[in-house]
């Protein structure tokens, strides 16, 4: 019984199919606008992880500057692990390199909220554009 490789009803037989279907250079039997469209989302999907990513790291770094008195082993920790993820995403997709402004810029919009529910500090008195270079995000021993 063969499983029938609909992109509606078996996402998954799709994807194999078509993989295969690629494999053997039999292109014009690829599902090719819904491959397109996959290949498109995951791109989304790069950026999105990229902008999640940035606003737990810009969000605890401002908990780290506005709430000295409350630092603890885990918002450190959180900063060190949202840096090495931030790396490995950077490693592994290049091109992201050209999103970081305008990820950066979304990211802070959202670390502000994230920070003001966290500390109970009214978002606006967070600096309104972010007050951390990109290097200074990824460098390791920098804290604020």
């Amino acid at each position: 019984m063969e499983v029938i490789a609909d992109y509606n009803k078996d996402f998954y037989a799709w994807l194999m199919k078509n993989a295969d279907l690629l494999r053997q250079h039999k292109f014009n039997e690829v599902d090719i606008e819904h491959v397109a469209e996959e290949l498109e989302s995951m791109g989304k999907s790069e950026k999105r992880e990229l902008t999640s990513r940035l606003t737990v790291l810009l969000a605890h770094l401002l908990k780290w500057k506005f709430q000295p008195i409350l630092r603890s082993r885990s918002w450190k920790n959180t900063i060190l692990t949202q840096r090495i993820d931030i790396l490995e995403l950077l490693e592994d997709s290049p091109s992201l390199h050209h999103e970081l402004g305008e990820r950066i810029t979304i990211a802070y919009e959202k670390a502000r909220l994230s920070a003001e529910d966290e500390t109970g500090i009214d978002k606006n008195e967070f600096p309104e554009t972010c007050p951390f270079t990109f290097e200074q995000l990824l460098k390791k021993d920098f804290f604020s």
